[in-house]
């Protein structure tokens, strides 16, 4: 996808530009077919198109001078209260009423609920009028002065023909990032409090790419609308399984057209965070976000006819009133499978005739639909690797460490006559937050070994915000309520924490990256993002700098950027260390002497004359130094460049340290990490 001339594009522009892929299609396509190759046309905001060819027409236009790159339109997925108070943003902290009100946050998800309380726009002033978006939300869909614009692009019967959020995810993040203060807000009485966003005083666009699934060709559409419409910051919670090379990655390329026009993106880290190296959003030009705990936690007590009382995990909100219910292990339940299938409650094993009524214990997570649908009274689980989560449960439930599943086990085997109930939710203090969560995606960064990645955690447990009532509640999509309100839990959830973070301070949204493998410069302070201090800033000449060095050709970024006087130097990696990063990430061969040096540059956003110290935290066994250790500044947005060099005998595991500048009132904090 190449960048379109500086300025904007009139209608009839842009329809020359479709023209000309229709052409391009000709040359490919028989004509027969032509009418139906053309799937979408990219020309408001970048050069491109989605079409339908066969493997041997898409080979034909990739010998194309003018293409930069072919790849399939792959399927991703969305990585699916009280956390803006947790993060220290009060109800009574006020951020920028006359900045909030003319900040518009674009959601790339499943669209919107637009009557939700969260989306109202009661009390709001008239539409910005740098805004040129529209409600092109379909049937009985409004905007309002809130919910300022709506697209949508998903064409399958089952997504619905409208914007309207369908599954409840996109409206969770919306409402997450920009939604009004709402009050008594709980699901089913469970986390009871105040929903509301990082920037309530924020506007919303809301951009429908995900259906059944998020098509990549649905995804850079909303990236060209979005950025055409004038969006000041774009929250993207969605994903594939793995990372991929940038050049194939609409999120990547739709991020770096925004960035061209000063537009922040903000990614999901991912949700596959059992594994090293999982990060799916590597780009550096996005600001990929981690998720971190709050210091509430979800909990469902089990209580066993011997009197002892076990808890778990799970958002219960079912009402067993204390009533004892007959509790069987699934091994001793089922209608002829093999004891392990049976243990684990697998799909096809439990006798309906022998778990009605009863509440059943399940070695695995994973069945709980096969006890629902057995007519259980409840189920208890075995924890699954997301062990730090309270998913929503169809039936009463409770997931149980392996000790404490052993004891509920023990209790079965001493009596004939084993009973049990489940408690509602209840919601606790939970002391050892922030901790990164199980499910987090972890780098190091699979791509560029040296962009740290992810960028930054922010709250994605268990997280309250708005729902759409059509949306399955339950984790397990096989239950029959409705919800305006939810609990959910993911990268999805932390990614539009950071988005209103980021518009929280108006004037510095895209340079404002508080930006190690798991959390990369910590967890987000939403206070502390109003005044930084310093910043980190690059621009697109480093962006096109570090494209160049890792390999990118030169008529490939000149196509992207639409810049022929774009000319890569033939020393590839020349430079690397030198992007203009808030983090300094370093690849070695173990048990080698290494040597390395990087510059960096902050600006000054703080006081006007100000002096920063350097302070390095660091193990032992290797050094760090930075040149200068002092930097003066004696004006607002004044630059000061300094090296730091990273030198030792040897390495056997990842090592983390961190260089902090420090006027005594600010710490701008850069993690450094080795491995």
């Amino acid at each position: 996808m190449g960048s379109l001339p500086r300025g904007d594009y009139s209608t009839h522009e842009s329809n020359k530009l479709q023209n000309q892929h229709s052409k391009m299609l000709q040359e490919v396509v028989d004509s027969s077919f032509l009418s139906q190759a053309l799937v979408r046309s990219y020309k408001r905001s970048f050069n491109g198109f989605a079409a339908s060819l066969t493997n041997q027409e898409q080979q034909r236009l990739a010998s194309f001078s003018e293409v930069v790159s072919i790849f399939p339109s792959r399927v991703l997925w969305p990585q699916t209260t009280r956390s803006w108070e947790y993060m220290g943003l009060k109800e009574n902290v006020n951020p920028n009423p006359n900045t909030g009100s003319d900040i518009v946050i674009g959601v790339l998800d499943s669209g919107i609920w637009p009557e939700s309380e969260s989306f109202s726009d009661k009390g709001f002033g008239p539409i910005p009028a740098k805004w040129k978006g529209v409600c092109n939300g379909g049937k009985n869909f409004t905007c309002n002065k809130k919910l300022v614009g709506a697209r949508f692009y998903t064409t399958s019967i089952a997504d619905g023909d409208s914007a309207r959020d369908l599954n409840g995810h996109g409206s969770h993040t919306a409402s997450t990032a920009a939604g009004n203060y709402v009050k008594n807000t709980s699901f089913y009485g469970i986390a009871q409090g105040t929903a509301r966003g990082g920037i309530p005083s924020a506007r919303i666009a809301a951009y429908k790419v995900c259906g059944e699934g998020c098509r990549d060709a649905d995804i850079l559409a909303g990236f060209d609308d979005a950025i055409a419409d004038g969006v000041d910051i774009i929250t993207i919670s969605i994903g594939a399984q793995i990372a991929i090379n940038m050049r194939y990655d609409s999120i990547a390329i739709g991020s770096l057209h925004a960035m061209q026009k000063g537009i922040l993106t903000l990614h999901s880290a991912g949700n596959g965070g059992f594994f090293p190296g999982s990060v799916i959003s590597v780009a550096p030009w996005l600001f990929t976000i981690g998720a971190s705990s709050i210091d509430r936690g979800i909990v469902s007590k089990v209580s066993l006819g011997n009197g002892k009382t076990i808890v778990g995990k799970a958002v219960n909100a079912f009402e067993m009133n204390g009533t004892e219910f007959p509790l069987v292990y699934g091994k001793d339940v089922t209608s002829g499978c093999d004891e392990t299938q049976a243990r684990s409650c697998s799909p096809g094993c439990l006798d309906t005739k022998l778990v009605s009524g009863k509440i059943v214990l399940c070695d695995s997570s994973n069945n709980v639909k096969v006890a629902l649908s057995a007519g259980a009274a409840g189920t208890i689980v075995k924890s699954g690797i997301a062990y730090d989560v309270s998913f929503v449960f169809p039936l009463p439930a409770s997931a149980l460490l392996i000790d404490n599943l052993k004891l509920v086990k023990d209790y079965i085997n001493s009596t004939n006559a084993a009973k049990a109930f489940i408690s509602t939710s209840e919601s606790i203090k939970n002391t050892n937050a922030p901790l990164v969560a199980s499910f987090s995606a972890k780098g190091p960064n699979p791509i560029i070994s040296e962009i740290l990645k992810p960028d930054i955690t922010a709250p994605g447990v268990e997280i309250l915000a708005a729902y759409s009532p059509l949306g399955s509640v339950s984790s397990y999509g096989s239950d029959k309520g409705s919800a305006n309100y939810s609990i959910l839990s993911g990268t999805s959830m932390s990614c539009p924490h950071a988005a209103g973070a980021a518009a929280y301070h108006g004037l510095w949204i895209l340079q404002n990256k508080d930006a190690e493998f798991s959390y990369g410069a910590g967890h987000l302070n939403p206070i502390n993002a109003t005044n930084p201090g310093l910043v980190y800033e690059t621009n697109e000449q480093d962006y096109v700098k570090l494209l160049c060095n890792i390999g990118y050709p030169t008529e490939s970024i000149r196509k992207l950027f639409n810049n022929d006087s774009i000319n890569c130097p033939k020393q590839v990696g020349a430079t690397i260390n030198d992007f203009n990063y808030p983090s300094i990430s370093l690849q070695v061969k173990q048990g080698v002497p290494f040597s390395a040096s990087f510059t960096r540059t902050v600006t000054n956003v703080g006081p006007a004359n100000s002096t920063y110290t350097a302070r390095i935290n660091k193990p032992a066994n290797f050094d760090i130094t930075v040149e200068p250790g002092t930097l003066s500044f004696k004006q607002l947005n004044e630059k000061k460049s300094f090296v730091v060099t990273v030198k030792g005998d040897r390495i056997t595991s990842m090592i983390s340290a961190s260089l902090v500048w420090s006027d005594g009132i600010h710490s701008v904090r850069s993690p450094i990490v080795l491995y």
